[in-house]
């Protein structure tokens, strides 16, 4: 066989290997998630959380959502702790890179808006500790992102969420409005990455 001819087979085998190895990079590519985010809907009683997944090409997957659950016998303080430490165990786990939270909204109780302050508080206080940056959402914007209208119920909210996500089941209305916060705060990601807009953290 020439030189010549063997140099060219080594070169195609190259080319080959190449490709392949091109191929495994893109297919691994394809596969990780671009971003993770922890959204959280505080309640002393019943805190609604999610992580999702923002993945190639705008989709978006939830891992996880559910509620902490407070019994009524348990005191407010240590509500606040079971918060905390329930987020500490699903950043453990799921190492979010930011999370989104809902905003402070308007409540004709002072005694209602303290309670609601403390257990945001405590879920601000488990992302801070870990370094993780920490968005706000007003309701009207989630809402408006997720359903299309500002003044949406709860239900609409559940039901579009199960819609856009893929979900087998319905979710609580609290696990409904973490997934809409996270989804959110995806929307709003996407429209910085326009400069549309500017995201800042709190």
């Amino acid at each position: 066989m020439s030189h010549a001819k063997t140099q060219r087979r080594k070169g195609q085998s190259f080319f080959l290997f190449a490709s392949l190895r091109l191929c495994v990079s893109l297919k691994k590519s394809a596969d990780k998630y671009l971003m993770r985010v922890l959204a959280i809907d505080p309640s002393l009683r019943s805190t609604g959380f999610a992580v999702l997944e923002r993945l190639p090409g705008s989709k978006t997957r939830a891992l996880e959502f559910g509620i902490i659950k407070n019994a009524a016998k348990l005191l407010p303080s240590s509500c606040l702790v079971a918060i905390h430490d329930r987020l500490a165990e699903l950043i453990h786990k799921h190492q979010p890179e930011c999370a989104a939270v809902e905003g402070i909204i308007f409540v004709q109780s002072h005694r209602t808006a303290i309670t609601l302050g403390a257990a945001r508080g405590a879920a601000i206080l488990a992302l801070a500790q870990r370094g993780i940056p920490v968005f706000e959402y007003a309701p009207k914007d989630i809402k408006q992102a997720v359903v299309g209208r500002g003044g949406a119920d709860k239900n609409q909210v559940a039901f579009m969420v199960r819609a856009l996500l893929g979900l087998t089941e319905t979710p609580t209305f609290d696990a409904a409005d973490a997934l809409a916060i996270g989804m959110t705060h995806f929307q709003n990601h996407d429209s910085a990455q326009r400069g549309v807009k500017i995201l800042s953290p709190i």
